[in-house]
């Protein structure tokens, strides 16, 4: 957004924080920032405010500013359907229209009365139909053939507190059973990547052969034959390169305790949601140790017939999920703001 000309007031990673009692840990600053923004935004009156993502921050900025008769917008819905069904309440009164990234989630907002516009999945645009395998390998130095594994342990500092050693380790084991097999690991910045070789030497990792990119998630992905994935938006990138994937994730025990008895269904990978099946295994908390995590990529890479089921239904739902977005979004956009100005 920067690139296009968009002021950053706060550094993105203020926010960027995962997890209940991690983000307790931070509520004070966050609420300022809130404040602060809010009686920026009532000072400069904007013809409509949107808010992307962060639905904890922006649905109490949102009612706030709805209030005072500011038409707000809010791009990608909260996760409503897998847990916290209770916060469609609290959207209703923040939010004034809403734009949702999948097709299933249009019914449940029209039902609340709540106005909605699915423009599907951004990322289905800009990730092809049919990956470049061959050229991401050359733009990484990785060989034309043998075995390559993306590991992506997440792009928020928590993320990779609780899931990076876990995530080399069990490459540690993977390359015992196999030498040749090579891990890209790409890194969202430069504070990430310090982070994450600090906590790989700081637990006796730092000889594991892995290859460490900054940024380059998709090429990394690409040219992968399996990822092992963080819970989260990354899964669903994966899925759109068709990519055979174990997802995992850790967090802080007590967040954990909390969180595990509030979920509606049995699944949490985005790819797994969409199909209403286990696609692909997720191993959550205790269950993500280095040893099940090595089992379960070695199933990914070596089951043929597996491979080309999960290439077929990933395809299915890229075509599922791809719109124009942007310009979908933009005609929303436009014309809650002149439903403002007629009346």
């Amino acid at each position: 957004m920067e690139e296009y000309g968009f002021r950053s007031d706060w550094p993105m990673e203020k926010l960027s924080v995962r997890g209940l009692f991690e983000v307790l840990a931070h509520y004070r600053e966050i609420k300022n920032i809130q404040n602060a923004l809010r009686d920026k935004l009532l000072a400069e009156r904007p013809a409509a405010f949107i808010g992307v993502d962060a639905p904890d921050f922006n649905f109490g900025l949102e009612a706030q500013l709805k209030q005072v008769g500011i038409p707000t917008m809010h791009f990608i819905s909260p996760s409503i359907w897998a847990w916290r069904g209770g916060r469609i309440k609290k959207i209703a009164k923040a939010v004034s229209h809403m734009l949702v990234v999948f097709p299933f989630e249009e019914s449940i907002y029209r039902k609340a009365g709540i106005p909605v516009t699915y423009v599907g999945y951004p990322l289905a645009e800009v990730i092809p139909m049919v990956p470049d395998i061959a050229g991401a390998r050359g733009a990484l130095g990785l060989p034309a053939d043998g075995k390559v594994v993306a590991i992506l342990p997440g792009s928020r500092m928590s993320e990779l507190k609780y899931n990076a050693v876990a995530f080399i380790e069990a490459a540690k084991l993977m390359i015992k059973r196999d030498p040749a097999i090579r891990f890209v690991v790409p890194m969202a910045g430069e504070k990430q990547r310090a982070y994450f070789i600090d906590l790989i030497a700081t637990a006796g990792l730092a000889d594991v052969p892995i290859d460490l990119t900054l940024g380059h998630s998709h090429v990394a992905i690409a040219a992968a034959d399996a990822v092992l994935v963080a819970s989260g938006t990354a899964t669903l990138e994966v899925a759109l390169f068709k990519k055979p994937m174990v997802i995992a994730y850790r967090m802080m025990r007590a967040s954990w305790e909390v969180l595990r008895h509030m979920g509606y269904q049995p699944w949490i990978g985005l790819p797994n949601i969409l199909a209403q099946e286990f696609l692909v295994p997720e191993l959550l908390q205790d269950d993500a140790t280095p040893q099940a995590l090595a089992n379960a990529l070695w199933a990914q890479l070596d089951d043929d017939v597996h491979r080309e089921r999960l290439h077929q239904r990933f395809t299915e739902m890229h075509h599922s999920l791809l719109r124009d977005t942007a310009r979908e979004s933009a005609q929303a956009v436009l014309q809650l703001i002149g439903h403002k100005a007629a009346m």
